[in-house]
Protein backbone atom coordinates (compact mmCIF):
# COMPACT_ATOMS: atom_id res chain seq x y z
CA UNK A 1 0.00 0.00 0.00
CA UNK A 2 1.20 3.28 -0.76
CA UNK A 3 1.85 5.86 1.69
CA UNK A 4 -0.69 8.12 0.27
CA UNK A 5 -3.19 5.29 0.72
CA UNK A 6 -2.22 4.92 4.19
CA UNK A 7 -3.00 8.56 5.13
CA UNK A 8 -6.22 8.81 3.09
CA UNK A 9 -7.34 5.20 5.33
CA UNK A 10 -6.06 7.00 8.10
CA UNK A 11 -7.84 10.38 7.86
CA UNK A 12 -10.96 8.21 6.66
CA UNK A 13 -11.25 6.29 10.23
CA UNK A 14 -10.38 9.49 11.83
CA UNK A 15 -13.17 11.31 10.66
CA UNK A 16 -15.40 8.41 11.37
CA UNK A 17 -13.73 8.05 15.12
CA UNK A 18 -14.57 11.95 15.60
CA UNK A 19 -18.13 11.81 14.50
CA UNK A 20 -18.46 9.05 17.53
CA UNK A 21 -16.18 11.20 19.95
CA UNK A 22 -18.45 14.00 19.26
CA UNK A 23 -21.15 12.10 20.00
CA UNK A 24 -19.63 11.11 23.43
CA UNK A 25 -19.20 14.32 24.94
CA UNK A 26 -22.54 14.35 25.08
CA UNK A 27 -23.03 10.77 25.86
CA UNK A 28 -20.45 10.54 29.05
CA UNK A 29 -21.94 13.42 30.79
CA UNK A 30 -25.30 11.79 30.88
CA UNK A 31 -25.23 8.13 31.72
CA UNK A 32 -25.04 8.36 35.58
CA UNK A 33 -27.82 10.57 35.75
CA UNK A 34 -30.80 11.12 33.69
CA UNK A 35 -29.97 7.66 31.31
CA UNK A 36 -29.47 5.97 34.48
CA UNK A 37 -33.04 6.63 36.22
CA UNK A 38 -34.82 5.58 32.70
CA UNK A 39 -36.27 2.48 32.22
CA UNK A 40 -34.72 0.25 30.04
CA UNK A 41 -36.17 -2.40 27.97
CA UNK A 42 -35.02 -6.03 28.87
CA UNK A 43 -32.61 -6.43 25.90
CA UNK A 44 -30.49 -3.42 26.58
CA UNK A 45 -26.73 -4.26 26.34
CA UNK A 46 -24.46 -3.36 29.81
CA UNK A 47 -23.08 -0.14 29.32
CA UNK A 48 -19.48 -1.01 28.39
CA UNK A 49 -20.32 -2.95 25.70
CA UNK A 50 -21.24 0.40 23.51
CA UNK A 51 -18.19 1.89 23.70
CA UNK A 52 -15.99 -1.11 21.73
CA UNK A 53 -18.50 -1.43 19.73
CA UNK A 54 -18.88 1.91 18.29
CA UNK A 55 -15.46 2.21 18.04
CA UNK A 56 -15.18 -0.98 15.59
CA UNK A 57 -17.96 0.21 13.74
CA UNK A 58 -16.61 3.77 13.08
CA UNK A 59 -13.58 2.40 11.84
CA UNK A 60 -15.15 -0.18 9.52
CA UNK A 61 -17.45 2.92 8.07
CA UNK A 62 -13.85 4.54 7.93
CA UNK A 63 -12.46 1.42 5.88
CA UNK A 64 -15.46 1.54 3.50
CA UNK A 65 -15.64 5.11 3.01
CA UNK A 66 -11.68 4.79 1.84
CA UNK A 67 -12.87 1.92 -0.58
CA UNK A 68 -14.96 4.54 -1.94
CA UNK A 69 -12.68 7.28 -1.83
CA UNK A 70 -9.88 5.16 -4.06
CA UNK A 71 -12.05 4.77 -7.28
CA UNK A 72 -11.77 8.62 -7.49
CA UNK A 73 -8.75 7.94 -8.98
CA UNK A 74 -9.99 5.35 -11.30
CA UNK A 75 -10.89 7.69 -14.28
CA UNK A 76 -13.59 8.99 -15.95
CA UNK A 77 -15.65 11.94 -14.23
CA UNK A 78 -18.71 9.71 -14.27
CA UNK A 79 -17.21 7.62 -11.81
CA UNK A 80 -15.84 10.87 -9.98
CA UNK A 81 -19.72 11.98 -9.78
CA UNK A 82 -20.68 8.85 -8.51
CA UNK A 83 -18.14 8.93 -5.72
CA UNK A 84 -18.64 12.58 -4.94
CA UNK A 85 -22.34 11.55 -4.72
CA UNK A 86 -21.78 8.40 -2.19
CA UNK A 87 -19.13 10.33 0.19
CA UNK A 88 -21.58 13.11 0.64
CA UNK A 89 -24.77 10.62 1.11
CA UNK A 90 -22.19 9.05 3.57
CA UNK A 91 -21.50 12.29 5.25
CA UNK A 92 -25.09 13.04 5.83
CA UNK A 93 -25.56 9.76 7.68
CA UNK A 94 -22.46 10.50 10.00
CA UNK A 95 -23.91 13.88 10.38
CA UNK A 96 -27.43 11.90 11.98
CA UNK A 97 -25.06 9.53 13.43
CA UNK A 98 -23.39 12.21 15.86
CA UNK A 99 -26.75 14.09 16.08
CA UNK A 100 -28.37 11.52 17.59
CA UNK A 101 -26.24 11.52 20.96
CA UNK A 102 -26.90 14.63 20.95
CA UNK A 103 -31.00 14.34 20.88
CA UNK A 104 -30.99 11.50 22.97
CA UNK A 105 -28.25 12.61 25.69
CA UNK A 106 -27.41 16.23 25.51
CA UNK A 107 -30.90 17.06 24.73
CA UNK A 108 -32.13 14.53 26.88
CA UNK A 109 -35.26 13.98 24.54
CA UNK A 110 -35.63 9.98 23.68
CA UNK A 111 -38.69 10.80 21.06
CA UNK A 112 -36.89 12.88 18.67
CA UNK A 113 -33.71 10.93 18.97
CA UNK A 114 -36.13 8.39 17.77
CA UNK A 115 -36.77 10.25 14.12
CA UNK A 116 -33.72 10.99 14.44
CA UNK A 117 -32.72 7.22 14.13
CA UNK A 118 -35.01 6.24 11.17
CA UNK A 119 -33.79 8.96 9.29
CA UNK A 120 -30.16 7.42 9.81
CA UNK A 121 -31.36 4.16 9.28
CA UNK A 122 -32.36 4.94 5.91
CA UNK A 123 -29.43 7.14 5.22
CA UNK A 124 -27.21 4.23 5.83
CA UNK A 125 -29.48 2.07 3.74
CA UNK A 126 -28.96 4.64 1.27
CA UNK A 127 -25.42 4.44 1.33
CA UNK A 128 -25.05 1.05 1.33
CA UNK A 129 -26.44 1.00 -2.07
CA UNK A 130 -24.76 3.75 -3.50
CA UNK A 131 -21.34 2.04 -2.45
CA UNK A 132 -22.40 -0.97 -3.51
CA UNK A 133 -22.39 0.38 -7.01
CA UNK A 134 -18.88 1.24 -6.70
CA UNK A 135 -17.30 -1.19 -4.67
CA UNK A 136 -19.18 -4.44 -2.91
CA UNK A 137 -16.85 -4.64 -0.30
CA UNK A 138 -17.10 -0.86 1.11
CA UNK A 139 -20.91 -1.90 0.79
CA UNK A 140 -20.17 -5.13 3.03
CA UNK A 141 -18.06 -3.46 5.45
CA UNK A 142 -21.64 -1.19 6.55
CA UNK A 143 -23.92 -4.16 7.12
CA UNK A 144 -22.52 -4.63 10.34
CA UNK A 145 -23.59 -0.51 11.53
CA UNK A 146 -26.85 -1.20 10.02
CA UNK A 147 -27.68 -4.42 12.04
CA UNK A 148 -26.27 -2.27 15.15
CA UNK A 149 -28.39 0.69 14.20
CA UNK A 150 -31.02 -1.66 14.00
CA UNK A 151 -30.77 -2.47 17.35
CA UNK A 152 -30.13 1.03 18.96
CA UNK A 153 -33.43 1.78 17.36
CA UNK A 154 -35.21 -0.41 19.17
CA UNK A 155 -33.39 0.69 21.89
CA UNK A 156 -34.33 3.83 21.26
CA UNK A 157 -38.23 3.50 20.89
CA UNK A 158 -38.26 0.58 23.87
CA UNK A 159 -37.12 4.08 26.34
CA UNK A 160 -39.30 6.42 24.48
CA UNK A 161 -42.01 4.26 24.84
CA UNK A 162 -41.08 3.14 28.71
CA UNK A 163 -40.58 6.87 29.89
Amino acid sequence: MKLNNLSELVVAVLVCEAAGLIGSVFTISAIPGWYAGLAKPALNPPGWLFGPVWTVLYALMGVSAWLVWKQWDQGSSSIKLRVKAALTIFGLQLFLNAVWSIIFFGLKNPGGALINIVLLWFAIVWTIVVFYKISKPAAYLLVPYLLWVSFASYLNYSIWALN
